[in-house]
């Protein structure tokens, strides 16, 4: 091999693979050790056969079903605890607002964790937090909003472990096409989740007359989860599924893994659209079940809500076109990719792209159709969600792809805290502050749709630049794609050179 560079070429004879970090001849400083310092582990975890890949992936979706689901009950049941507290627009988004902050606060430890030690016991670690929490937030009485809040901060941090860590153990147990479908299999249950959260929230409501026990019903749920993770699921070695089982370890420092990350343009411009993304998505998924509940107020369809229990027709209705819309754009997205991939190498951020751009006008008419025909709304929610959820599995698989495996929890970690700090962490506030649009006619039920309708006329715009952002992905995805995959078959000299110059690799192999 022969590189047209000032990188040396290896001599006829090469070392085994090693650490480069190690190498007297390939000295650039935190670079090379962020970049190239992989090597054969000595000592490698049993091989994980094709039925315990599968039944490990089983267990992953059901927590990550049972992840999104505790996430969006309190939006299905947020009239109910409005009126149980007495509290305006913008209280009731702080319970959000606070459960992402200490979600985004903690991913970046459980990050870099997850790339040095073992994944499992991590995981096992936050789903006890995450449980005992949320059960704990479901007693919480009416003097102690406070209390609720604090504890859904708590939840927050048992789920950042999990959702940072486990889409990196299925990228080590699939390759290729099949772990574009595993992927995909395992974001949909965010949609799906998220919309039986409303219903299975709203449901427990009705039926208990007490919201409190629509906080009971995924802790419950979750103690399945935990002994199947516990008794099930192994710790795949780092790259396994690239390495045929061998696995890769890393001798860097945290410092050096974020150095790398920057350093992907990839990573950097998706990043930015799934932030976009989690923004849009957070906002809506708050606020538009309420929003529709208004509009049926405004409409004189129902009357407002001064006791519990809440009507939950919205909550129902929306919860069941996430569900429906999840599963479509998720299957429908990765077919997509599947099919284009081969032929238009950026072709997975250009759906992204366009299933954001897409939903724009969509976002749009909801928001000024719902004054007039709730039926229509709802058509136009299920394209825009349609369109949205093309980008879940597709967005998940790029990380995967253009990120070398022993950084990918890092990545994963650093993407969860960047889209939940500019995205849904805010966005919920951000729409809740109809309270000051609202103020100036406080006693006015129509002025409190209209003052929310005002707020949420933000969203379409957020969905233009997240377009732009993922097509902006599509200028550099193809090399640093081309990099990884270099990287991970042993041809490190050429990524090495990749990544110092930023420009096309010059291997003459």
């Amino acid at each position: 091999m022969e590189l047209n560079g000032s990188v040396e070429a290896p001599k006829e004879n090469p070392a085994p693979r090693r650490s480069l970090s190690s190498s007297p001849g390939l000295q650039y400083g935190a670079l090379v050790n962020s970049v190239t310092s992989l090597t054969t582990p000595e000592s490698q975890n049993p091989p994980i056969s094709n039925r315990q890949a599968y039944v490990t992936m089983a267990v992953l979706c059901y927590i990550n079903l049972l992840n999104y689901m505790e996430r969006y009950t309190i939006a299905g049941v947020l009239l109910n605890i409005q009126t149980f507290f007495k509290i305006r627009d913008s209280t009731a988004a702080l319970l959000q607002t606070v459960f992402i902050c200490s979600f985004l606060l903690l991913a970046p430890l459980f990050g870099y964790l997850g790339d040095r030690y073992n994944r499992k016991f991590i995981m096992i670690g936050g789903l006890c937090v995450w449980l005992l929490t949320a059960a704990a937030s479901s007693f919480v009485t009416e003097s102690y909003f406070w209390l609720l809040a604090l504890l859904r901060g708590l939840v927050g941090i048992g789920e950042a472990s999990y959702s940072t860590i486990a889409p990196t153990i299925i990228g080590d147990l699939f390759t290729g096409g099949k772990r574009s479908i595993m992927i995909c299999i395992f974001y949909i249950f965010i949609p799906v989740g998220s919309g039986l959260g409303y219903i299975a929230g709203a449901g427990s409501a009705y039926l208990t007359g007490d919201w409190h026990w629509a906080l009971r019903i995924t802790p419950i749920m979750g103690v399945i989860g935990l002994i199947l993770m516990i008794f099930l699921c192994p710790n795949p070695a780092r790259g396994a599924a690239e390495t045929n089982g061998e696995g890769v370890v890393a001798k860097s420092s945290y410092l050096e893994d974020i150095k790398y990350l920057l350093k992907n343009k990839s990573y950097v411009w998706s990043s930015l659209g799934v932030t976009a993304l989690a923004f849009l998505t957070g906002a809506l998924a708050f606020w538009v079940p309420t929003f529709l509940s208004r509009a049926r107020v405004t409409q004189e369809l129902h009357q407002p809500c001064t006791d519990e229990p809440c009507d939950s027709t919205d909550s129902y209705i929306f919860g069941a076109v996430t569900v429906a819309t999840g599963i479509l754009g998720g299957a429908v997205g990765t077919t997509l990719s599947r099919t284009f991939r081969d032929k238009v190498p950026y072709a997975d951020p250009l759906i992204c792209g366009v299933g954001m751009l897409g939903s724009v006008p969509c976002i749009f008419i909801i928001i000024f159709v719902a004054a007039s025909s709730i039926p229509a709304t709802y058509v136009f929610i299920f394209c825009g969600e349609l369109l949205l959820s093309l980008n879940w599995a597709v967005m998940a698989d790029i990380l995967l792809y253009v990120v070398v495996p022993t950084r990918r929890a890092t990545a994963e970690a650093l993407q969860i805290s960047f889209a939940h700090l500019l995205g849904d962490a805010g966005s919920p506030y951000l729409i809740g502050i109809s309270d000051a649009v609202r103020s100036s006619k406080p006693d006015d039920l129509n002025w409190s749709f209209h003052s929310l309708k005002v707020s949420l006329l933000v969203c379409p715009f957020i969905g233009i630049l997240g377009g732009a952002f993922f097509l902006f992905t599509t200028k550099y995805i193809t090399e640093d794609s081309k990099a990884v995959l270099r990287l991970i078959e042993g041809n490190e000299d050429c990524a090495l050179w990749f990544v110092i110059q930023s420009q096309r690799p010059k291997c003459i192999v």
